[in-house]
């Protein structure tokens, strides 16, 4: 593999924990990159910068690449979202789920494939809110026909790239006409235009989430506007044992952030029992990126094999305590480092 230059982000609570065991299951690998250090979240505000500082937006936008640990987010109040900024910021549009039953993880459903795409910088997310009236607060839900193409034509290629077979959108157009309509409108003139060649269907959101938790093997990939994404996402990951064993990105046209989506979990930070699988998914989604986007072939080779070695030890049984196991955060990198082919 050649050598890359990354970003790295600890984040809070238990990210420092879980990125340090990750970056050395990488260099066990023989991943070579060198990572470049950068803070935010609580961990920023504490050594006195911003929540997102401006040199770690800097430092992704220079060198292109960042894996992130998770950063604390307080809900109803304190400063915004510092997964929301950066996407924003770098603009980073298309935010990608990949979710599959893993070996020795046992869940109500076996044989779980999928690979959700949401729209990541408009929606209810957007962040234009306002109190009308005393009493009476009211959030915009904001759509425009560049963003929705954008997303769609994403989907579309990323399909064909990884040979996935059915896209199907989630969607409230028949209520929301005009931005979920625009949302579908827009993905359906992708498909006929452009790649026919893929199946594409369509669902209201509220019966797609009932067929996918009495049968997600009738999916393949899910297209979402942004608050959709956000919650079916996490419900995918419920079908394969929860946020802990799932990783996710964020993709822009010339930057991506790679991150653990679980929250940073302060309550059991620094007890070296935290599971840092998600994470290490997440580095494995970075190396693929590497290879397609840098002309980096290496990079394919070391993520294929830390993929054989996470799933052999999970199907040994090493498991951390969330997964039903005893192993700590540690102990579970030293079992996927045994098994690196």
């Amino acid at each position: 593999m050649n050598l890359e230059r990354a970003v790295v982000i600890p984040g809070d609570g238990i990210g420092p924990e879980v990125t340090c065991a990750v970056q050395r299951i990488l260099e066990k690998a023989g991943a070579a990159i060198e990572w470049v250090p950068h803070d935010a979240g609580l961990t920023a505000l504490a050594a006195g910068d911003e929540v997102l500082p401006g040199d770690t937006v800097a430092a992704i936008e220079h060198h292109g690449v960042a894996l992130k640990g998770p950063c604390t987010t307080p809900v109803g109040k304190g400063f915004s979202s510092v997964n929301v900024q950066l996407r924003k910021r770098l603009n980073l549009y298309a935010a990608v789920r990949p979710v599959r039953s893993l070996p020795g993880v046992k869940t109500r459903f076996e044989n779980v494939d999928l690979v959700i795409i949401r729209e990541n910088t408009e929606g209810l997310y957007s962040g234009v809110e306002n109190e009308v009236t005393p009493g009476v607060v009211m959030s915009m839900k904001v759509a425009s026909e560049n963003a929705c193409t954008r997303i769609a034509r994403w989907a579309f290629r990323y399909a064909t790239h990884r040979q996935r077979k059915k896209i199907t959108v989630l969607h409230k157009a028949n209520i929301m006409k005009l931005t979920d309509g625009l949302f579908i409108r827009c993905a359906q003139q992708i498909h006929k235009k452009e790649y026919p060649n893929i199946e594409y269907n369509e669902l209201i959101i509220d019966a797609g989430c009932m067929r996918l938790v009495q049968d997600p093997s009738a999916f393949d990939m899910l297209l979402l506007e942004n608050l959709y994404g956000d919650v079916v996402s996490d419900l995918c990951a419920g079908l394969i044992g929860g946020l802990g064993v799932v990783p996710g990105a964020n993709i822009g046209d010339t930057h991506a952030v790679f991150e653990a989506v679980h929250g940073s979990a302060p309550d059991i930070a620094g007890k070296n029992v935290a599971n840092p699988l998600a994470l290490l998914m997440s580095a494995v989604m970075m190396l693929n990126y590497m290879a397609d986007h840098r002309a980096n072939p290496g990079a394919k080779a070391v993520a294929d094999r830390l993929r054989v070695a996470y799933d052999s030890a999970l199907e040994a049984g090493c498991k951390t305590r969330d997964l039903g196991g005893e192993l700590g955060t540690d102990a579970f990198a030293d079992a996927v480092i045994e098994r690196l082919q």
